[in-house]
């Protein structure tokens, strides 16, 4: 068996920011969610998916696949919509297995307002720490992750 390949001092740099980052940043739009909608951020993108998608519905499969996340996560957090009447679920009619969420009036007026203090959160917590090269460099990079990450 061969030796491992160890992080130099750059690669160290690049992946204890990341943790570091992606941590605090995940944690203050938790908390900004959870103040100002009573929210979790896994809800919320919930309903920023179904208010985006025509009829505001979305097959439960394809929805855990946006969200990467798990069948049982997403089926508790719809769950967790559904009790506030914000999301409700229908079966499909071409598959027995098949179970659409789906948007209510209600889930889609809170996501409404619900983002213009998430954008702001988005912003004042990474966006508007970077300049535009900076920027540029994390949506290629972290893209180019998601890509290859996507295929495996």
């Amino acid at each position: 068996m061969s030796e491992p390949r160890w992080l130099d001092e750059l690669e160290m740099a690049a992946w204890q920011g990341f943790l570091e980052a992606s941590h605090r940043v995940a944690r203050r739009l938790e908390q900004q969610l959870k103040d100002e909608a009573g929210l979790s951020h896994p809800q919320y993108e919930i309903l920023v998916h179904l208010a985006a998608a025509p009829d505001g519905e979305i097959r439960m499969t394809e929805l855990a696949d946006r969200l990467v996340t798990s069948k049982s996560g997403l089926t508790y957090q719809v769950g967790q919509l559904e009790r506030r009447g914000l999301v409700r679920r229908r079966a499909c009619p071409t598959d027995v297995r098949g179970v659409f969420a789906v948007l209510t009036d209600s889930g889609r007026e809170l996501q409404r307002r619900a983002a213009p203090g998430h954008v702001a959160a988005v912003r004042e917590a990474l966006i508007d720490v970077l300049d535009r090269d900076q920027l540029a460099v994390l949506a290629e990079g972290l893209g180019e992750v998601g890509r290859r990450l996507r295929r495996t």
